[in-house]
């Protein structure tokens, strides 16, 4: 953040007698009332979080015991420059030691303990394969040069597989970069465009994970607990089990005021009464809504269901405004963003963990995401720094692990992956990993295996085009936005942490009239150092000397003149 924008606003007008009222209780909304608390001086009493379900944190999740096995549907990938994150976290205490911020010790964790994969793609039941650079052609890194040249706008509703060759697809960059970020052939490229501009500083270590970064313990316990603690003390309502099930507009010319808020309460319907100089934030979509969860021996079953929570709420309004977005073209074809994640617990384990320390050389929370290349199911699975729950024993060891192709049978299993259940995943993973004469062994200290089926969890990579995503503040708004993954964020990338932390940070801003700037994009695909150094490494020229050598004389004649 530039330091000049470094400042406390004033307190806006009546700022005392005014409330928000924060609809949905996951990252963006947590986010929203801390901004309001710091930046807004608005009284802790006076801002509601309202949650249909009995725990805030949305995506970001985490529970269990040891006893009947723990669950996370997933992780968020976060880096450096995640700069409204950053600034989130600078000024929420940590839980360990409330003189130090969840920042310092996330920074700290993090240079004692870096991620760099030593193993980041295995075939053949347990052998590495070779994932030393991300194996271009100089063809298909034109492709991603073209991407990078052409405007969303020209790109419109494009997908990946209608924008690449065939080749493309079997590329090791598109081995890490699906797994990465769950991206399937039939998303958005203009997805791509953005995740490729977003992190360019990063693909030179893409292949090691090189830049990524880890929390102690699953992303609920170490950034959405201490959040809630410090929330809750500065006293913000939480009100859970509360269904908000539509909101009442004054919608005059291109004036738009948010005047009501229908919700059901402990079973009963309800009305608040919104004052005009009052907020509302609306989460408009959620990756998770309607998760169903399996075990050991039960499959998650996929949730069809027409109520579909925000997502319904969103289509009421979107009649309301074509400024409100186009939620149909996010959440109507769940056969194209679901997909499912699988926490293995096992408890006095002596063979999986040293195995799988023995096969990549990565301790546990060090090493990221391992790919199986010629999974059908194309599974990845990721050993988490331990323990990965606060209230987890020595003695139980959490895996976790997903996989993209849903529907077709595995290897091993021949069910599909949609179909199994806990267990057929572990084995379908054993085997894989080289266990397979094991597995009766490790099923027999097994706690538990939870799938988590989540219908819309990549519905925010669906082919859109602009206005589809409503914006955070829509035009002529004057009390109400809209937060996180499905509002509109200029130049960022969704399926991130940082999207919504910057989408709340917008909104307040903004509709509080703070006079305070948001942190800015970090701008890494401007800068030619990283141009070139992600045109030499999709290229394979990385081992080019550029020591002094003039660039023009360093790059005549070769393809990477022509990239550039």
């Amino acid at each position: 953040m530039n330091n000049y924008q470094r400042i406390n606003p004033k307190a806006p007008h009546n700022i005392e007698k005014r409330n928000a009222y924060l609809l949905g209780g996951g990252i963006g909304s947590l986010s929203a009332a801390a901004f309001l608390l710091r930046d807004a001086h608005m009284p802790g009493k006076n801002i509601h979080i309202l949650e249909q379900l009995e725990v805030s944190g949305g995506s970001m999740d985490g529970a269990g015991t040891a006893e009947t096995g723990y669950t996370a549907r997933g992780g968020r990938e976060i880096e450096e420059h995640f700069e409204c994150f950053m600034e989130l976290f600078s000024f929420i205490p940590s839980l360990k030691d409330k003189s130090i911020s969840v920042l310092d010790e996330f920074v700290q964790l993090n240079k004692e303990e870096p991620i760099l994969s030593h193993c980041r793609l295995v075939e053949n039941q347990g052998q590495k394969a070779d994932f030393s650079d991300l194996g271009l052609s100089t063809p298909n890194a034109m492709e991603l040069a073209k991407l990078h040249m052409l405007t969303e706008d020209a790109l419109g509703a494009t997908t990946i597989e209608e924008f690449f060759s065939e080749s493309f697809f079997e590329t090791k960059f598109w081995y890490y970069w699906a797994t990465m970020f769950a991206f399937e052939k039939w998303h958005s490229v203009v997805e791509v465009k953005r995740y490729m501009e977003r992190f360019m500083h990063l693909i030179g270590g893409m292949n090691r994970l090189d830049g990524i970064l880890h929390t102690e313990y699953n992303q609920y316990d170490s950034l959405i607990l201490p959040l809630i603690t410090w929330l809750k003390e500065q006293n913000v309502s939480f009100e859970y089990g509360c269904k908000v099930t539509d909101i009442d507009f004054n919608i005059s010319g291109n004036e738009k005021t948010a005047t009501a808020i229908h919700l059901i309460r402990a079973g009963k319907e309800d009305v608040i009464e919104v004052a005009e100089d009052d907020l509302v934030l609306f989460t408009n979509g959620s990756m998770t809504e309607n998760t169903t969860r399996g075990d050991l021996n039960h499959p998650a079953v996929l949730n069809r269901s027409e109520e579909k929570g925000c997502f319904s709420v969103w289509k009421k309004i979107a009649a309301k405004s074509p400024d409100f977005g186009h939620p149909e073209k996010f959440c109507e074809d769940i056969d194209k963003s679901k997909w499912m994640s699988f926490t293995v617990t096992l408890k006095d384990d002596d063979t999986v963990f040293p195995y799988l320390y023995q096969l990549t050389g990565d301790k546990p929370g060090m090493g990221g995401l391992v790919t199986i290349k010629d999974s059908s199911w194309f599974m990845s699975w990721v050993v988490p720094k331990h323990p990965h729950f606060i209230n987890q024993p020595d003695d139980v060891k959490v895996l976790w692990a997903y996989a993209l192709n849903m529907d077709v049978p595995g290897d091993y299993v021949k069910k599909t992956f949609s179909e199994c259940t806990g267990r057929e995943m572990l084995e379908e993973l054993l085997y894989h990993m080289g266990l397979e004469e094991k597995i009766p062994e490790i099923l027999s200290h097994t706690v538990n295996v939870i799938p988590s089926m989540m219908p819309y969890i990549t519905a925010q990579f669906m082919p859109r085009v602009a206005g589809d995503r409503p914006a955070v503040i829509p035009q002529g708004s004057k009390n109400f936005g809209f937060l996180g993954q499905f509002a509109e964020v200029p130049g960022d990338c969704v399926f991130t942490v940082e999207y919504s932390v910057r989408s709340a940070m917008m909104a307040v801003y903004g509709l509080m009239d703070l006079g305070k700037e948001v942190d800015p994009v970090y701008p890494s695909q401007y800068d030619i150092r990283v141009l070139i150094n992600a045109a030499k490494t999709c290229l394979g020229v990385d081992k080019l000397p550029l020591k002094n050598i003039p660039l023009g004389q360093l790059i005549m004649n070769t393809e990477l003149s022509k990239l550039l």
